[in-house]
């Protein structure tokens, strides 16, 4: 594939090297995160909203050290594992992230079929339409098309900013109730392990770094890669608080709902647009956040397959090319569109995926983590004072996903 090339003017330089964490970040605020969101505003109202905040440099440190991976070493996140633990150790990994990449790919499909319920389309017409529009645009396009046609669809979900601003939220209310934490109800214990489980995923570092090698990208443009990682941690959380603040603001002086379905989270948005209008922006925000996420998560489980088997695959290639790669992302879009179409209660499921993903926190940050600190070359590795930052950061988050995942599990359970 063709090298960007790194002596351009540093202005035509970040344009090249935009795109991966972008794509990653908006990716990030797919159905589950807004479904999260949503629930946690309608029932906690703002107790939540400072945890979206603490959320954004824990997102950069968490993918700027997967770039950083990828741009020192040209080696993709589970290659990295395989080498240095071994393919125990790295099949455990791989197994992880395909699970946890299912799991949200039956979540964003799931989001798309409750879209196109509200407009009264059946469910298997909009899989079927789905997965032949995202097998069209991989299968015709390179890396670089499909980046751009992604974001494109993922800046839709800037509409939940209007409904934020129209939901017309009370900043004294706002103040008064971030310092309201509810820290021994299980109920919220397990709101904030899916908040932080949506944010922190497997998937988004095997993603960012295996996207970063597909797009030939090296060490020469680390710094336009933390710009754009910065960049898409911000505007992530931004949306993400949008839909928080504007669920918060809709359901203020009102019982706690727990929502069911897609269609009634949309209805309450409704409610602050007008029906016609609040319907229709929900459903472009939720469907661009979905259809983003869909590619990067089918695309996240390929590309490991491929890095644990040996097998390098790229965007690059014609289908006949690399024809398992393409074969496995295929795989993907249809089993999960068959589960989809069986039923589900998405709310539950895209909710407990987040609270499964905080479980899963130690063992993708302390992959990363130690990966971070013994891979690059000795200018790049992880080190001295921001090492120390990350590591009591990544040290907290563990903790705090593990006890409120386990906590809420156990009280919601019981």
């Amino acid at each position: 594939m063709a090298r960007l090339e790194a002596g351009r003017p540093d202005w035509r330089r970040l344009l090249a090297a935009l795109g991966p964490g972008l794509v990653v970040m908006l990716a990030d605020t797919e159905a589950g995160s807004v479904i999260t969101a949503a629930q946690s505003g309608a029932q906690w109202g703002y107790r939540l909203l400072l945890l979206q905040v603490l959320i954004i440099p824990l997102l950069y440190m968490v993918q700027e050290l997967a770039a950083r991976l990828a741009l020192s070493t040209g080696l993709g996140y589970a290659e990295l594992i395989r080498r240095r633990f071994g393919r125990g150790l790295a099949g455990l990994s791989v197994a992880t992230l395909v699970a946890s990449c299912f799991g949200a790919l039956v979540t964003e499909m799931s989001g798309l079929v409750g879209v196109g319920n509200i407009f009264g389309v059946a469910g298997w017409i909009t899989i079927v339409a789905l997965i032949g529009f995202i097998l069209t645009m991989v299968a015709t396009g390179a890396y670089q098309s499909v980046e751009r046609i992604v974001i494109v669809l993922g800046l839709f979900e800037l509409v939940f900013l209007v409904i934020a601003w129209k939901a017309q939220p009370k900043w004294g209310e706002i103040a008064a109730q971030l310092r309201q934490l509810p820290l021994g109800r299980a109920d919220y214990l397990y709101l904030l392990a899916a908040n932080l489980g949506t944010s922190v995923m497997p998937w988004s570092v095997f993603y960012q770094q295996s996207a970063l090698i597909d797009k030939g990208l090296d060490i020469r443009h680390l710094r336009t890669t933390r710009i754009d990682t910065a960049t898409g941690a911000l505007l992530c959380q931004v949306v993400t608080a949008a839909i928080l603040i504007a669920a918060a603001a809709t359901f203020s002086g009102r019982p706690a709902v727990a929502f069911q379905t897609v269609g009634e989270i949309s209805a309450a948005f409704a409610g602050v647009l007008g029906t016609t209008w609040g319907h229709a922006i929900f459903a472009i925000g939720l469907s661009g956040g979905a259809l983003v996420a869909t590619v990067v998560v089918c695309l996240t489980a390929a590309w490991a397959i491929g890095e644990i088997t040996g097998a390098h695959h790229s965007l690059e290639q014609h289908p006949l090319e690399a024809p398992w790669f393409y074969a496995a992302f295929a795989l993907m879009l249809v089993l999960g569109g068959a589960l989809v179409v069986s039923g589900l209660n998405l709310v539950r499921l895209s909710i407990a995926i987040g609270v499964l993903n905080a479980l899963l926190l130690p063992l993708v940050l302390g992959f990363l983590f130690w990966l971070a600190r013994s891979e690059p070359d000795a200018p790049h590795r992880l080190r001295g004072r921001y090492a120390v930052v990350v590591g009591a950061v990544f040290a907290i988050t563990t903790a705090v996903g593990l006890y409120a995942g386990i906590a809420g599990i156990a009280g919601t359970a019981g």
